[in-house]
């Protein structure tokens, strides 16, 4: 009989004292988990990725060290999590570009569906359509109509080519059948201000990025992306409301890690990412870069991001986009 118990216990004992924890149900224990971050630190983004590690150590009973790989528009970063090992101590912060725009756009050197695994959603913030302050636009329907009444004659700029604000724009075009330039900066930033300064005439930026624009009344909101109105500008309808489709697009916010982690891990994970979530006093934080928490499902969070992938593959296909780099 100890013969017997002690070839049971022989596969434990070479697999070493990870193999142990997990089956104690220990994860993460005492190693830290590292977080990448696909941006330089400081911004948004960064903002976002430590708020949300600094809540969900706790909840996890470990420790998250944040690691801010930008370059190359988040594919260093991506690169970096795709290529540890998947035992849940390497985690990577994707969001709409890295599992979105980019692999819908341009030829990444991963596969964002594939060389990932899951983890969950965090949230997400709409995209805000916004005119020059100047323009003679009060509303959508002004807006339509000024469209029309000026074919040829409006530019609008985005943060590059193959953002979520050049695609979203492409998506209006394509619905209203109105032509427009497109005019791409290197950044949100530069792209706003020529927007206020009546160089182009419109835009859709994020709302964290917009609303000092709008609070100082030098953007006009025309309408939001999503599916419910933002409470920051409540009074601004969403184009579903509006009549239009396929803007329930966002810039969003979510965890993956390597392909292949081990289930129970990934359970662990999203369980207490979503617990993390439902604090009240977290959605007071994120309300700084007007991110919703929207926690969901590991599966449900995969699903999402492959949607998001073929929604923007097919509008480039359609607009016939040619998208360099």
């Amino acid at each position: 009989m100890k013969r017997r118990a002690l070839l049971q216990a022989t596969p434990a004992l070479a697999l070493g004292p990870w193999a142990s924890a997990r089956a104690q149900g220990a994860f993460p224990g005492d190693k830290p988990i590292r977080y990448i971050v696909p941006v330089v630190a400081g911004g948004g983004s960064d903002l976002v990725g430590r708020t949300v590690t600094e809540r969900w150590a706790r909840a996890l009973n470990g420790n998250f060290i944040v690691d801010n790989q930008g370059g190359g528009g988040g594919v260093v970063a991506c690169q970096a999590a795709a290529r540890a090992a998947p035992d849940g101590y390497t985690l990577l912060q994707g969001y709409v570009a890295t599992h979105g725009t980019s692999p819908a756009t341009r030829k990444v050197p991963y596969d964002a569906v594939k060389d990932f695994t899951a983890i969950g959603m965090i949230g997400a913030t709409p995209n805000v359509l916004v005119v020059d302050a100047n323009l003679p636009v009060k509303d959508f329907k002004d807006f339509a109509a000024w469209l029309r009444a000026n074919m040829g004659k409006v530019s609008y700029g985005s943060a590059g080519a193959g953002s979520l604000t050049h695609l979203t724009m492409e998506l209006l075009k394509q619905q209203l059948k109105v032509p427009m330039v497109h005019i791409p900066y290197r950044g949100i930033a530069p792209a706003i201000t020529d927007v206020i300064g009546g160089q182009t005439q419109a835009m859709f930026p994020g709302l964290a990025a917009a609303l000092p624009h709008i609070r100082s009344n030098r953007l006009r909101p025309i309408a939001v992306t999503g599916t419910t109105r933002a409470p920051q500008i409540a009074n601004v309808p969403t184009l579903d409301e509006l009549g239009l489709k396929n803007f329930d697009a966002m810039q969003w916010y979510g965890v993956v890690g390597p392909a292949n982690m081990p289930r129970d891990i990934v359970t662990r994970l999203n369980s207490t990412l979503n617990q993390v979530l439902a604090a009240p006093e977290l959605r007071e934080k994120l309300s700084a870069e007007a991110v919703d928490p929207m926690p969901m499902a590991a599966e449900a969070f995969g699903r999402y991001y492959e949607q998001d992938i073929a929604r923007w593959s097919a509008l480039v296909k359609a607009q016939n986009l040619k998208i360099e780099g």
